[in-house]
């Protein structure tokens, strides 16, 4: 299952999901919802971030090994197209990092 078909998948359990659920709080009144802790949350996001371009990787690497082996339902087009994703997936977490390196530091030099 490719990437794209597997995203629109989630998105459709999720739209489903939430057209099943209807609020029952009272009308004007804003139901409590549990809140993840930022911290908890951030550490989370940043895992599951991690993983899905390691996957996006691993993927890419099967798709080139199939098509090595002469896998005839693997084109070059697909296998390029797969590596290119997971260049720009690993690029853009690096970037990412980069950026929280530089926002840490930043914190670091101001006074207190």
């Amino acid at each position: 299952m490719s990437d794209n078909m597997r995203v629109d998948s989630i998105l459709s359990q999720i739209r489903a999901i939430r057209n099943e659920v209807k609020p029952t709080a009272p009308e004007g009144v804003t139901p409590l919802r549990e809140v993840e802790p930022a911290q908890d949350s951030f550490a989370k996001l940043l895992t599951e971030s991690v993983s899905a371009v390691s996957e996006t990787q691993k993927s890419a690497a099967g798709l080139a090994e199939a098509f090595e082996r002469g896998d005839p339902n693997v084109s070059l087009a697909e296998v390029m197209v797969a590596s290119q994703k997971s260049s720009v997936a690993f690029t853009a977490m690096v970037e990412v990092r980069n950026k929280m390196i530089d926002a840490y530091q930043e914190v670091m030099r101001m006074s207190v």
